[in-house]
């Protein structure tokens, strides 16, 4: 194990390694209880999309730690399945099957672009100040989702600012798209009332889980994950009568016959090309899929491994110069880059590089066996749901909000009195969390820097490749608007 992962060399240990993957885990377990959920919507079996949520995990994430030898996790993105939902199929009327279909694509084309170094092209091209500002706003990011899974914030709307519901596959209104309805700039934000065992257990873990790391305690966010949980029993935030139910595990396993391969029948693939005057929109959404997966990964990337050291000087100048798969951004992004077609072949929407990965990393993994571990907690998950199941939101929420404190550290190499460095920077970091989109973040940055070259007379400062990636999100933004 030494020898395969290295760990003196990285600078840990077995334990630590172990701990930080259970971390990882944990904080990003939730996929497995909502990408269901969410599919389902479209007329996928449920359970069947649970096992398919999971075998896309625990593949991605073993590619990652075995070929790769980082501690990152992989699983279907949010973000990414709603949009596979409410805009492909419920929006532009594509089936489940297609739009299965269409994600498979886009996973051979993240491929293409990673062997064909596309993506370490646009690594490369992105300005110094920039990734800084991408790490400390996946800080601001990770920490707004904390806030949220917390319960700490409320949301209100002006009344008649609501876009109507969306109509599931029936035509029907679901429960699940009323959460969905609100819309516009009247929607303000709000510290909500402590008088609920919920918001008052996520306190609790709040500062529980600061002052572990204060004092430094060895795996002081998983301690506090698991001692929060605890804590939640007797207080009835956490729901403990299904403790150790298996029950459907073979029904899960007959339904996936219905998602497995779906994405290349008669209704998936075969029949995505019939009408030639679908053919634009069909690309327009696939390359949607596509930008969106790319450069949530690359911003993953870039934010927490240079933070954490895990692609360093001497990574990052492999990746630069040279050829093949020899430097570990390498191996990562072509892990990343497979896993989004293998997820599709189960059943699945884009699987992504998980920005909870930083949770793990801080607990102090470092190679790939923190992924193995991740990997193998989400084979466990298959058969111990309802277990996996009890540990809350606001258990896991203080340990995203820690991470995000921890990665603002990035901005301090920022040059903020300096307008040509910090309009870029600020958009890029802020829009992060404001839009809940690390891409749209980073396309926010990608485009002020090139405004800011161009009325400074620098625009041969901007790099090729940042030209073009900036018209390739500003053609995502039209697509959208017009989808």
């Amino acid at each position: 194990m030494e020898k395969f992962f290295k760990l003196k060399a990285h600078g840990t240990t077995v334990p630590r390694e172990i701990v930080a993957g259970a971390t990882t885990f944990f904080a990003m377990a939730y996929i497995i209880f909502v990408n269901p959920a969410m599919l389902s919507l479209t007329g996928m079996p449920q359970q069947a999309v649970f096992l398919a949520t999971v075998i896309a995990a625990v593949v991605g994430t073993l590619v990652m730690g075995l070929f790769a030898n980082v501690p990152y996790a992989q699983a279907p993105g949010m973000g990414l399945n709603a949009f596979f939902v409410y805009t492909v199929v419920f929006g532009l009327g594509f089936s489940w099957q297609q739009a299965l279909a269409m994600v498979f694509i886009c996973g051979l084309i993240n491929v293409l672009i990673t062997v064909t170094k596309l993506r370490k092209l646009i690594i490369k091209a992105i300005p110094e100040s920039l990734q800084h500002a991408i790490g400390g706003g996946i800080g601001i990011f990770i920490a707004y989702i904390g806030l949220k899974n917390a319960g700490l914030l409320q949301f209100t709307s002006d009344p008649g600012t609501y876009s109507p519901a969306v109509p599931n596959a029936t035509g029907d209104i679901n429960v699940f798209a009323d959460a969905v309805v609100s819309k516009g700039k009247d929607i303000v934000p709000a510290l909500v009332k402590f008088n609920n065992a919920g918001v008052i257990l996520a306190l609790i873990g709040i500062i529980l889980t600061f002052v572990l790391l204060v004092l430094k305690v060895k795996g002081a966010i998983f301690i506090s994950i698991l001692v929060t949980t605890l804590i939640g029993i007797p207080m009835k935030v956490v729901d403990v009568s299904g403790f150790g139910a298996t029950a459907g595990l073979a029904e899960s396993f007959s339904d996936l016959g219905t998602t497995f391969g779906a994405a290349f029948g008669k209704e998936g693939l075969l029949s995505l090309f019939d009408d030639l005057s679908q053919i634009p929109l069909i690309l327009m959404t696939i390359f949607a899929f596509s930008l969106s997966d790319t450069f949530d990964t690359i911003g993953t990337f870039i934010g927490t491994g240079r933070r954490s050291g895990i692609f360093d000087e001497a990574d990052e100048k492999a990746l630069q110069e040279s050829k093949g798969f020899k430097s570990k951004m390498d191996k990562a992004l072509f892990a990343d880059s497979i896993a989004t077609s293998i997820g599709a072949v189960f059943g699945t929407s884009n699987t992504t590089t998980y920005v909870e990965s930083a949770a793990g990393i801080e607990a102090g993994g470092r190679t790939g066996l923190t992924s193995v571990v991740t990997a193998l907690l989400f084979v466990v998950s298959i058969f111990l749901a309802p277990v996996i199941g009890i540990v809350p939101v606001q258990a896991t929420a203080p340990a995203l909000i820690a991470v995000g404190i921890m990665m603002l550290a990035a901005f301090k190499d920022i040059n903020w009195t300096d307008l040509e460095d910090a309009i870029p920077a600020f958009f890029a970091a802020i829009f992060m969390a404001f839009v809940y989109s690390i891409s749209y973040g980073i396309a926010a940055g990608f485009i002020f820097y090139c405004i800011v070259k161009v009325v400074k007379g620098k625009v041969k400062d901007v790099s090729p490749v940042l030209w073009v990636a900036t018209a390739l999100f500003i053609l995502d933004f039209v697509i959208h608007a017009i989808l």
